[in-house]
């Protein structure tokens, strides 16, 4: 196992000597270090070599997914002979199941599953199963239940020329593993039989695998392209792995029915002996039919609220997750990205977890065994945790506590660029006052933040400059995920002059262009308005030799104060440096340009068909076509680019409309 890093770019500034001395704690047993850097200083490719020195399996723990999405595409490249997995939640849609009795309302589970990342998500498991120079980038919700890691393992597939095995076991097998027999359609997690082949289309893999039996025996064993069914490879032995992550053994799911039918007569006992009749003849309909399904099927809707059954666990102990998939290694490392913002969430996902399903037990939606299927506790997350790094430009109290005096800091950036200077501006005519310096930055072809304290306010702000020819757009949660995708594209590419937005942190805004951040309110302590805050989205004016950022209030906070101390001692280093090595600040010219080059590089299919190569459709050829198109976007999805997926999609309907027509 090796990680080999690939970059252009060779350690500069701070970065020398933050990756040295994280190295070196993790070699001397420190189990908890943080990394302070500042914005911009490159903290993403210190992580990237401290991988690369260590040659240790890396956990990357980020609070959202579009953070995650940025780590994965940037890890992708650095590492790109090694396993770079990708593991956020699969749900493009989620409405959990819940019981308001208030109104004795029941809302059942309602959720679209995202298929492309439900592949991802197999994917890095399969990785974690199978490699050991393995890389995974993850959002908070892997502390979530996902099932036995030794299930998942022990119930995979071995095929091998020459071993015994006839079509019908390799069938069952399948089955068992979570995988559906469909002749008509071949798509991920099914199986189809042609004469002695059977193909199986893993959800792991872009391919899939062809197993030729003669009589008893596996005669070939083919990778073979999903659409064409062109041999690509021939491999003398695969490991087919499940479709699903909650699986078992016959014996386990038989166990787990003797169980739960055991507890089902404890539980409908006790309340029939509470008097609530209704309650009870609920709860016994709901769970046979459950178990009808496990007898016959070995699977059932909601089988993850019976997962402690499966998994063999006590009441009450900890389920598994993504982190018990690096058990298998002697030591792994763990780094959590935006560490502030994503350690307190790790928190606060039990509580909120456990109040909605103990009103699901307490009214007959559920048995207690529900309140197993759960995130980690914090505590247990904690003692999952092995040698960690912590990253963050404004590190919490936890990580300075629970670190002591191993943090590191990168406060010099490579590019010599320093903190912005911060003006403290009164309210009284704070509009016409940013009206000026949104114009004079525009003028040098530089963008502006703006923060607002609302979403009408955005609005109304974003109407405003409008009608003062001043180009702007508004961002908040209200605005689709792929609408946001494409303002912060057109932001980028200087279409138009200022953002305004709420909490503009969430979407990694890191644009070299922005010379201007004004935050507005800002001695409205709170949230949107603390220390942490205030530091972070300054720095967002960081990547720009010019950049300034303006506090309109009329009294310092204290975390105005806190924010404004902390960014000129940075400052003062970063000049000092610049001054001892001789080095002229420039803003950062690359990052647009690298970015192109990830979407053409997503453009490009894994299989080097290029979208704009499709041929006309014609009726002779128009379900080639639309199988190539079908397949591009799936692919363009695996890649991240979810603009182009969603073109794609657009392109698959209007051909399907002209089929019908």
């Amino acid at each position: 196992m090796t990680f080999k890093l690939v970059s252009n770019f060779k350690p500069a500034g701070d970065q020398p000597k933050a990756i040295d001395a994280l190295t070196q704690g993790v070699l001397d047993g420190k189990k908890r270090q943080t990394l302070l850097g500042v914005t911009g200083s490159g903290k993403t490719f210190t992580m990237a070599n401290v991988i690369a020195r260590l040659n240790k399996p890396t956990l990357i723990l980020s609070p959202n997914k579009v953070l995650a999405a940025q780590l994965y595409a940037e890890f992708k490249q650095f590492f790109p002979e090694n396993a770079v997995e990708y593991f956020i939640s699969y749900y493009d849609y989620y409405q959990p199941e819940a019981y308001i009795p208030q109104t004795d309302t029941y809302i059942e589970k309602d959720s679209a599953v995202n298929e492309h990342i439900d592949k991802l998500r197999l994917k890095a498991t399969t990785s974690l199963t199978s490699r050991n120079d393995v890389i995974v980038v993850a959002s908070v919700s892997c502390i979530y239940n996902i099932g036995s890691p030794d299930s998942f393992r022990e119930m995979r597939i071995y095929v091998k020329q020459g071993m015994e095995m006839t079509r019908a076991q390799l069938s069952g097998h399948l089955i068992k593993i979570q995988y559906h027999r469909d002749e008509m359609e071949f798509a991920s997690g099914q199986f189809r039989t042609r004469g002695p082949n059977i193909d199986v289309m893993t959800p792991y893999s872009q391919n899939a695998i062809r197993i030729e039996i003669a009589g008893r025996t596996i005669a070939h064993i083919y990778e073979i392209h999903p659409i064409t069914g062109n041999v690509l490879a021939e491999l003398k032995e695969a490991w087919i792995y499940p479709a699903k992550h909650f699986v078992a053994t016959d014996e386990d799911t038989q166990n787990a029915i003797e169980q739960i039918r055991a507890d089902l007569q404890v539980r409908h006992a006790e309340l029939l002996a509470q008097g609530k009749e209704m309650e009870a003849y609920r709860l016994k309909q709901r769970t046979e039919y459950d178990l009808e399904m496990l007898q016959q099927a070995g699977f059932c809707s909601g089988i993850e609220n019976y997962s402690r059954y499966m998994d063999g666990r006590q009441p009450g102990e900890r389920p598994s997750t993504l982190i018990d998939y690096f058990k298998r290694y002697d030591d792994f490392l763990l780094m959590v990205d935006e560490s502030h913002v994503a350690l307190p969430q790790v928190r606060g996902m039990f509580n909120g977890d456990r109040a909605r399903k103990q009103m699901l037990i307490d009214f007959g939606f559920r048995l207690p065994s529900a309140l197993d299927n759960r995130p980690l506790k914090f505590e247990e997350f904690e003692s999952l945790m092995p040698s960690t790094v912590f990253v963050s430009a404004t590190p919490g109290p936890y990580e300075l506590t629970v670190c002591g005096n191993n943090i590191v800091e990168q406060v010099i950036r490579p590019t010599g660029l320093v903190d912005p200077k911060v003006e403290v501006h009164p309210t009284a005519g704070q509009i016409d006052h940013l009206v000026e310096k949104i114009k004079e930055h525009a003028a040098k072809n530089e963008r502006t933040l703006v923060l607002a304290l609302t979403k009408k306010t955005a609005e109304d702000l974003s109407t405003y400059f409008t009608e003062h020819n001043i180009k702007t757009r508004y961002l908040h949660s209200d605005i689709e995920a792929l609408d946001r995708v494409e303002i912060l594209k057109d932001f980028r590419q200087g279409k138009f002059d200022v953002l305004v937005g709420i909490n503009l942190l969430r979407e990694g805004i890191d644009i070299p262009q922005v010379g201007l951040v004004a935050i507005l309110g800002a001695d409205n302590e709170g949230f949107l308005r603390n220390t942490t805050t205030l530091i972070q989205i300054s720095g967002r004016a960081a990547r720009n030799a010019g950049g300034e950022v303006i506090l309109y209030a009329d009294r310092k906070t204290d975390s105005i104060k806190y924010a404004l101390n902390e960014m000129n001692r940075r400052r003062k280093l970063q000049e000092a440096y610049n001054k001892e090595h001789h080095i002229t600040p420039k803003t950062i010219q690359k990052a647009e340009v690298e970015l192109k080059e990830f979407e053409q590089q997503a453009k490009t299919s894994a299989f080097g068909i290029l979208t704009d190569s499709l041929p006309v459709p014609t009726a002779k050829n128009i379900k080639m076509v639309e199988k190539d198109l079908e397949q591009q976007m799936r692919e363009a999805a695996d890649a991240l680019n979810f603009e182009l997926a969603a073109e794609l999609r657009d392109r698959l309907f209007e051909l399907r409309q002209m089929k019908l027509k």
